[in-house]
């Protein structure tokens, strides 16, 4: 009888440790469970984080490459989110941790936001002033057009005025003389009764000429060729030179004026043959030119 009531107490123990040992075993699958639930939940939180970091990243890639110039604080924004993205990778999830990281997120995107509106303002700013400078050169390069087209007009006028104020001569003669005892010159035509050559010419009016002492220069040839008188040289500003005869000088008041001026005979006779005689203006410009035959 007492061996069948020991029995018994021992079922039941067994009973009550079966039933310990299956909570047991439950309480720790649900356990096991709930870690594995929690650590799916906050490697998917890792995951989230990372995804919103890297679309961060993203948008500051395509602000720096949509920015005509490197803008430093795009730069070191996006240089400190690629930080965040490797250090929430290499961390161990914990929802300390990752909460941390949430609320820097939020920090982030507002930052990122004033940001973008602060480049977007620059950006405005810089299209304004390029469309400001290119408007100001396109009024420089008119402005310089203009300029050139002025310096040219008064190149072009500068030249016609030169034209227009030098003198010319309306009327040119060469004459051989004899002068008599009395003074009076009487013309020739042979070599051994000239003592003179006679050189006359008009200077033409010309009301934009400068008024004032004029010079021109008169060249004799002889049938040789050679300067007949005692050969001066005179030379210009672009380099041509002449050897002449003889300085005729006068003043200029912009009317028609005569001038007379004479060429002596060298030692002994005039040579008979063909002669030349050229006047030149004080730029060694030639205004005439007359021949003549002594006999």
């Amino acid at each position: 009888m007492a061996e069948t009531k020991s029995n018994n107490s021992l079922k039941v123990i067994a009973g009550l440790l079966g039933v310990v040992l299956l909570g047991t075993i439950i309480y720790t699958v649900s356990l096991y469970q709930d870690k594995q639930k929690t650590t799916a939940d906050l490697t998917n939180e890792k995951n989230l984080v990372v995804e919103d970091l890297n679309s961060l990243k993203s948008e500051y890639d395509k602000a720096i490459l949509e920015s005509n110039a490197t803008n430093e604080e795009l730069v070191s924004a996006r240089d400190n989110i690629a930080k965040y993205i490797d250090s929430v990778k290499s961390m161990k999830a914990d929802i300390s941790t990752l909460s941390k990281y949430r609320r820097q997120v939020s920090v982030l995107k507002r930052e990122r936001e004033l940001l973008l509106k602060k480049v977007d303002s620059l950006t405005q700013s810089n299209a304004l002033i390029a469309m400001q400078r290119d408007s100001t050169y396109v009024e420089l390069e008119k402005q310089t057009v203009f300029n050139d087209s002025l310096v040219v007009q008064n190149t072009q006028l500068a030249s016609v005025l030169e034209k227009g104020s030098a003198l010319s001569l309306s009327k040119f003669s060469v004459d051989a003389v004899k002068e008599r005892n009395s003074g009076k010159l009487v013309s020739t035509s042979r070599a051994t009764r000239t003592d003179k050559f006679k050189i006359c010419f008009s200077v033409a009016d010309n009301v934009i000429a400068e008024a004032g002492d004029r010079q021109f220069f008169i060249e004799v040839l002889d049938p040789q060729g050679n300067v007949l008188g005692e050969s001066y040289s005179k030379s210009n500003d672009s380099g041509a030179s002449i050897v002449y005869s003889k300085e005729t000088n006068f003043y200029y008041e912009n009317k028609l004026l005569d001038v007379c001026d004479y060429i002596g005979k060298p030692t002994g006779d005039f040579q008979k043959g063909n002669y030349m005689v050229n006047v030149y203006d004080d730029k060694l410009k030639l205004l005439g030119t007359s021949k003549f035959t002594l006999k």
